[in-house]
């Protein structure tokens, strides 16, 4: 088989990049296997425009939110799924620093948060003593209904295999790469942690940690928005929730653990006023960065060897705008934002 790329992952940047390649007209196959939790799987689907203790814009927003919302509503509507639905987070201030930063914030920029009419709108849901701010718009992507509608399509195009790629059948070759049967002019990894243990790019500056979450069920609690004091809750369907996640950077293994678990409980319990039944609890590894920024591009000495990762809390945002520009890239030869492209990297991966 003769292809242009081959992607090895189909998680939220494998997604994009294969429609990306085929918008741009250009022959792939996608490698996945198929694994019940990876960090795309596990991730919430929350576009959040602000971020951190200062109440601040993430980085690019302004040009990743609206990117992002029709990058969803095409693939939605190729699909014949709709995976992108318009939110607001409800953010209670855990003490009254939290409520004068956000006040601050507000007084400064107001372009994402709002202030209730009614700090007392919550009382019978929640507990909270410091009343809460609003931001807005948010986004909530079904990311599970648009990996499992994107994957049915890949296998019914012959587009996917579903199997473990092994590194060590991929060869270097004058024009290309060779892999089993596969003979294509550039490779791109897509497969988050994996490319930390690879041998093309693991000397990039990943900072992997673990998340947990839970699966709650809290009927009594209308899925209107997204509710934050310190972790999560993010409405899913059926009465269900998200609720998390835990930032571990030292940790031994990808597995749940029943201490993230009794600890988000017991905040649950002296969070929310109506019941509640844990469903479901999973973990995975993310692939963030230490300066959190993605890396996307090709290898200084390997350029049919190509990376679309380390998108970190911030997939769901950014891996539609940087799929984009690694395909106008390959085809156009575009520039890649300097603040992403992976040959930033040039001398620790020339070593």
């Amino acid at each position: 088989m003769n292809i242009d790329v081959l992607i090895v992952g189909q998680g939220v940047c494998g997604t994009f990049l294969s429609r990306e390649l085929e918008r741009a007209g250009l022959s792939y196959l996608v490698i996945d296997e198929a694994r019940p939790f990876t960090a795309s799987k596990a991730a919430a689907g929350l576009i959040n425009p602000v971020t951190g203790r200062r109440i601040v814009k993430t980085w690019m927003i302004d040009q990743l939110l609206s990117f992002a919302c029709s990058a969803y509503e095409e693939a939605g509507s190729a699909l014949g799924i709709s995976c992108l639905t318009p939110t607001s987070i409800v953010d209670f201030f855990p003490g009254p620093q939290m409520r004068n930063a956000f006040f601050e914030r507000y007084t400064e920029d107001p372009e994402y948060l709002q202030v209730p009419p009614d700090e007392a709108a919550w009382r019978g849901q929640f507990q909270y003593e410091f009343g809460f701010g609003a931001i807005s718009p948010c986004y909530l992507v079904d990311l599970q209904g648009l990996l499992s509608a994107t994957r049915s399509w890949l296998l019914g195009q012959q587009r996917l295999r579903e199997e473990k790629f092994e590194e060590t059948e991929l060869f270097l070759e004058n024009d290309g790469v060779r892999y089993r049967d596969i003979r294509a002019k550039r490779i791109i990894f897509c497969d988050g942690m994996e490319s930390f243990k690879g041998r093309w790019f693991t000397l990039l500056p990943f900072a992997p940690n673990k998340g947990e979450v839970l699966i709650v069920e809290i009927p009594d609690l209308a899925p209107s928005a997204v509710f934050k004091k310190g972790i999560s809750l993010i409405p899913l369907a059926d009465g269900r929730y998200w609720v998390g996640s835990s930032y571990d950077w030292a940790f031994n293994d990808s597995a749940p653990t029943e201490a993230f678990r009794h600890k988000t409980e017991a905040i649950l319990k002296n969070w929310l006023k109506v019941p509640f039944q844990t469903v479901d609890h999973f973990a995975s590894i993310r692939p963030a960065t230490l300066e959190r920024r993605p890396f996307v591009g090709f290898h200084p000495l390997y350029p049919a060897i190509g990376i679309l990762n380390g998108m970190g809390t911030k997939g769901c945002s950014l891996a539609p705008y940087f799929a984009r520009q690694l395909a106008d890239h390959m085809v156009e030869g575009a520039a890649i934002l300097p603040e992403a492209d992976v040959r930033r990297f040039s001398r620790i991966l020339s070593r």
